[in-house]
């Protein structure tokens, strides 16, 4: 289904709208310039951003202007033609007090996400970065290593190899499996108290 000039991705290939076993496919999406994860309800989960091109590459955001508008929309794409055509999205919601540089650039590449999906009229959950580290360890405020942990004990088929961001996606997409009425695993009410916490789209059927 790859369209003529499309980004080139390693990723398995993405399974059709409902898996053999009739549950319905869900990815998750924790958006990044340099480390988006993504992960799918069928079992595969990978992390994809900018990498420096050369030995004085600045990075992403300080790229002269035009090449930063270039690298963006790649990265863009590759992202959306990765995640083929699920029934549900979950992203994770921008951290709005976050410090440092990129505000700008990171802005702008999740809302051109959260558009290229919209538009192709996907329906698409949202969850507070707290919401997410809620529904993966029971915990709001839990670090980043803790998610990791506890996501790779309840979820052993999606290799994260210790990476946050696949860990982070892995949750995502877990959250919105569990919405739908489809869980992959049993998770304690402190954990799916996260589920009230998110923005979920209109679908029929669909439920906390």
């Amino acid at each position: 289904h790859t369209r003529p000039g499309a980004p080139t991705v390693t990723l398995t290939a993405p399974a059709p709208t409902r898996t053999g076993l009739g549950h319905p496919v869900v990815i998750g999406i924790d958006p990044s310039l340099t480390g988006t994860g993504i992960a799918s309800s069928n079992g595969w989960c990978e992390v994809i951003g900018y990498k420096r091109a050369r030995a004085k590459d600045p990075g992403i955001t300080q790229l002269p202007h035009p090449e930063r508008l270039a690298a963006m929309r790649h990265l863009v794409d590759t992202v959306f033609y990765s995640i083929g055509a699920p029934q549900l999205v979950v992203m994770e919601l921008p951290a709005v007090s976050r410090a440092g540089g990129g505000a700008h650039e990171r802005g702008w590449f999740w809302w051109q996400l959260y558009s290229h999906i919209h538009n192709r009229q996907i329906p698409i959950g949202l969850l507070t970065p707290n919401a997410r580290a809620l529904y993966a360890t029971g915990k709001g405020n839990a670090p980043k290593n803790l998610v990791v942990d506890s996501i790779a004990r309840r979820f052993p088929n999606w290799a994260t190899e210790g990476n946050d961001n696949a860990a982070d996606a892995v949750t995502l997409m877990a959250a919105g499996r569990d919405w739908l009425g489809a869980p992959i695993t049993d998770l304690p009410k402190t954990h799916r108290a996260a589920l009230d916490k998110a923005t979920w789209p209109t679908l029929p059927g669909a439920h906390a």
